[in-house]
């Protein structure tokens, strides 16, 4: 996501995320699978195998926010961005293709959280930009160098964070601040290898953060490691580093995440990420955000989950407010999934949601200043899968 402004969110981004999987796979935590699951005889087999597959999905939301945001926006988010709407938070239809030695997958996407996530997207020259890039959700393809690795080129999810675009693919419904202010998408060339059954490591060269269109003349490079300490535990670090901006300021993002379940029943993730950024003035700016998600699977169709985080920057390097004092709140929430055919097709989310900041950052209409240090959301979502 690139800099909001008070009442006025411009996403950070990105994805659902590439964590080290195929780009041809469904994305999101879940499809945590090895990159290169090919065997080396699939790999000596010439490309006569090709399969497609079409898919889709449909996430459709009512929201309602307890400030009541005059224009229906609300500020500081990219899902379940409008209060007091039904509308569509995320709608994609894909076809993917996958071989012995060729993988891909073209995404196209409309919703709330699209117009969102993508309205920091630039718009230098006549051609490119938001009008185009926002209705791309993958556009990637793939070729296998080896049995064990993989060069894919495109537009593709985030390999930033633990929480993925896709709102089925996470513990809870909305997305944390974390996932809000880091990529969820990518635009470039990136190489997945399996080093050992449990270790997979991605390397990439994408044109910037969060950004399809170019904002400067510098690319951007990052990585990912992912261990799989069991069939139930994953350890991930996650990096970005490049420049910014016109001004190509150099930032500098490090992050580490894990989800476990402890038991079949019970999930835990968590992560924390730290930032850094050379200013004009003051040579060098800081952020971070940590955050710690549980579920709880009652039966094969309830699942309880609550989440609780905190998100500092002071220097307003990634969220820009109208005080001096920056960006600097906590977050918590409880939500109740329920799924009827015991499975993701059908998906049903509530979530109860309160967002508590140093200065009055959020709109509210009872407040007598129209502006309030919390906020409360309560959202309703139904999803399909296809």
């Amino acid at each position: 996501m690139k800099n909001t402004t008070l009442f006025n969110i411009i996403p950070t981004l990105p994805l659902a995320f590439a964590v080290g999987v195929a780009s041809a796979q469904t994305p999101g935590p879940s499809a945590a699978t090895p990159a290169a699951s090919d065997s080396a005889g699939a790999h000596a087999t010439p490309d006569t195998a090709v399969t497609v597959a079409f898919g889709g999905f449909v996430d459709n939301y009512y929201a309602y926010d307890f400030g009541r945001p005059v224009n229906f926006d609300r500020p500081f988010t990219t899902q379940a961005v409008r209060h007091n709407e039904f509308n569509v938070n995320l709608a994609w239809v894909e076809v993917k293709v996958s071989g012995p030695r060729v993988r891909g997958r073209l995404a196209l996407q409309a919703g709330t959280s699209v117009q969102s996530n993508y309205a920091g997207e630039p718009a230098i020259g006549a051609v490119s930009g938001p009008s185009l890039s926002r209705f791309i959700q993958e556009a990637v393809a793939g070729y296998q160098i080896s049995p064990s690795l993989w060069v894919d080129g495109g537009i593709f999810l985030s390999h930033i964070g633990v929480e993925s675009f896709i709102s089925r693919d996470n513990l809870t419904y909305t997305r944390s601040l974390s996932a809000d202010f880091t990529p969820y998408y990518e635009s470039g060339v990136k190489l997945t290898w399996q080093a050992t059954p449990k270790l997979s490591a991605l390397f990439t060269v994408v044109n910037g953060w969060q950004n399809i269109s170019e904002n400067n003349h510098d690319k951007a490079v990052g990585a990912r490691l992912d261990y799989a300490r069991s069939s139930s535990t994953t350890f991930s670090y996650y990096n970005f580093v490049g420049n910014e901006a016109s001004s190509s300021r150099l930032r500098v993002f490090n992050g580490v995440g894990f989800k476990s379940g402890l038991t079949p029943a019970f999930t835990v993730q968590g992560n924390f990420d730290y930032g850094t950024q050379q200013q004009a003035v003051t040579g060098s700016s800081s952020w971070w955000s940590a955050g710690l998600i549980g579920k709880l699977q009652v039966t094969p169709v309830v699942g309880i989950s609550g989440r609780a985080e905190r998100y500092q920057d002071p220097d307003q390097v990634i969220v820009v407010t109208a005080f001096p004092g920056g960006f600097k709140a906590t977050m918590a929430s409880l939500g109740l999934d329920v799924s009827p055919l015991g499975n993701t097709r059908v998906l049903w989310r509530s979530e109860l949601r309160g967002t508590w900041a140093g200065d009055p950052i959020f709109p509210n209409r009872s407040a007598s200043t129209g502006v309030s240090r919390s906020n409360t959301l309560l959202v309703t979502s139904l999803a399909l899968t296809f």
